[in-house]
């Protein structure tokens, strides 16, 4: 009696789980194709929804039949449309950044008692934009001078590249570039790093407080991200410096699929 009770409810499960359909897919930038981390994709009428991955991916799994999914992101123009989930189906989204501006916002509060609720982490931001913009040894632009500027970060001597973190060894820190680990990051003797500012993404700096998963450090996590490339259409740099010359080229191999 039990072996045919339990036959009945697997069966009944595996039905249910064949009335399901997968909506997946990725998310990009309509100008850029860089994909877009943390967009929202949901089904109002079902309370489902999902959020893309670093790759700018989706999975949404639904009931089979015809749904409304809206997709959400912040400073993007929000999308909606009707599906039919009679099978499972693949669909990319392309989001346009957002032109709204925002009303000005008045902020009144009277003085209370002050209550430290939380300690903010020790992670700060480095912006492209501003690394290209300092002054730089011999016309280089070099990401690890950069950081030398930030509070808590020192140079080993005049000149070289290594981080000294909160009176750590530069052997402490533990440098990711797209989430590989990486030793030996400078040469020319030590003056420059071996990081291309024109095909990085972003850099951020966690002094202090990091999550488990990146235990084996004991000064600091440097986490650099390289730039996707261009899907839609092709784009370079050109610098020049008096030890070295660049040339950056970004493009699609396969125009909205691969670059």
């Amino acid at each position: 009696m039990k072996i045919k009770i339990a036959a009945v409810l697997l069966l009944i499960s595996s039905s249910l789980w064949a009335q399901n359909r997968t909506l997946s897919g990725y998310i990009t930038d309509f100008e850029t194709g860089e994909a877009l981390i943390g967009v929202n994709v949901w089904a109002p009428e079902l309370k489902l929804g999902t959020s893309s991955n670093n790759y700018g991916f989706y999975s949404l799994t639904l009931p089979k039949g015809t749904h409304v999914v809206r997709v959400t992101y912040l400073g993007y123009d929000n999308d909606q449309f009707e599906v039919d989930l009679s099978k499972n189906l693949e669909f990319d989204f392309r989001l346009k950044p957002s032109d709204n501006m925002l009303n000005e916002v008045n902020v009144v509060a009277a003085e209370g008692q002050k209550i430290q609720e939380q300690v903010q982490m020790s992670k700060m931001e480095v912006p492209i934009k501003q690394l290209k913009s300092l002054p730089a040894i011999l016309g280089e632009v070099d990401i690890m001078k950069t950081l030398q500027l930030l509070p808590g970060v020192q140079s080993g001597g005049e000149g070289t590249s290594g981080l000294y973190v909160r009176g750590g060894s530069p052997d402490q820190n533990l440098i990711l570039l797209d989430g590989v680990p990486l030793y030996n990051v400078n040469h020319l003797f030590g003056f420059f790093s071996v990081f291309n500012a024109d095909a990085i993404s972003n850099v951020s700096l966690t002094k202090g407080g990091f999550p488990a998963r990146y235990g084996g450090r004991l000064s600091s996590v440097l986490e650099i991200n390289m730039k996707e490339g261009n899907m839609n259409e092709f784009h370079g740099d050109a610098t020049a410096s008096l030890i070295s010359s660049k040339l950056t080229l970004e493009g699609p191999l396969i125009k909205d699929k691969a670059s």
